[in-house]
This record gives C-alpha cells, sequence and structure tokens, in this order.
C-alpha cells in the first residue's frame, strides 16, 4: 500500500471511481486551489484505488443581541444585509460554499429564512472530525 500526493495524470482513474459510486454529486474541480489535501493510495502499480482530498469550506455563525428592541421586519433587514456582504466577502477570498448548522430550537423557523435567501438543506448526514495534536 503506497499513500501519495494526487498527481494530474490520476485524474481519469479518479473520475472514473466517482462516476461507478453513482453519487448524485458532479465531480469536483480537484485543481481549485481550494482543495488544500489530495491524497491517493495505490498499491504499488501507479493506478489509484483510492484517493481523499479536504475541500476547504465556511462555517457560518450568527450572533444577534436577542434583547434587541426592533421590530422582526428590521431585525429581518439587517441580516439580509449583513448576509449579503458576508457572502460577498466569502465569494472574494475563494470560497465556493458556506455551512450553517442551527440548533434545533431555530430550525424551523430560520432554516425556512436561510432557504428564502438561497441556502439548501442537504439530503446528506453531516459528520464532523475534530482535529487534534497527534490524531
Amino acid at each position: 500500500m503506497i499513500i501519495r500526493p494526487f498527481e494530474n495524470g490520476d485524474l481519469e482513474a479518479i473520475k472514473q471511481m466517482h462516476a461507478k459510486q453513482n453519487f448524485a454529486y458532479a465531480f469536483p474541480d480537484v485543481s481549485n486551489p481550494t482543495f488544500l489535501c489530495k491524497k491517493v493510495l495505490e498499491n504499488g502499480n501507479a493506478k489509484p484505488e483510492m484517493a481523499a482530498m479536504i475541500h476547504l469550506t465556511g462555517e457560518a455563525y450568527l450572533l444577534v443581541d436577542p434583547e434587541l428592541d426592533i421590530s422582526p421586519r428590521d431585525r429581518w433587514a439587517q441580516f439580509v444585509a449583513l448576509h449579503e456582504q458576508v457572502r460577498r466577502d466569502a465569494w472574494n477570498i475563494g470560497l465556493e460554499d458556506i455551512h450553517c448548522w442551527l440548533p434545533p430550537q431555530v430550525e424551523k423557523s430560520f432554516g425556512k429564512r436561510l432557504m428564502s435567501l438561497g441556502w439548501k438543506r442537504p439530503l446528506w448526514t453531516d459528520y464532523m472530525y475534530e482535529l487534534r495534536e497527534g490524531g
């Protein structure tokens, strides 16, 4: 077993792996610099048998003063303005996507509002791995 950096010559084999898996997502543009880690596993025959990649994404946080004395309409207008500025900034630094994990108590109501701004609720379950020194 050999684990090595991805090489451009691996691209077709990795695209074929993706197609054979038959998952409902387009093959990513692995030449994009937001792919920070690209590794291939092979067994000494220079043919990739597995590949793993890490794509940089953004995690959104929203902090709001719950004692703010303004109407819900004004609060929404403020949020939309802030959302648009942060969205542009994220795009300008090279991010392609932003994720937001909503607490259960606001997911139903605020999730609908986010979707009205173009957010999507992925069908896939999210798993997280916290990186720590030494594993």
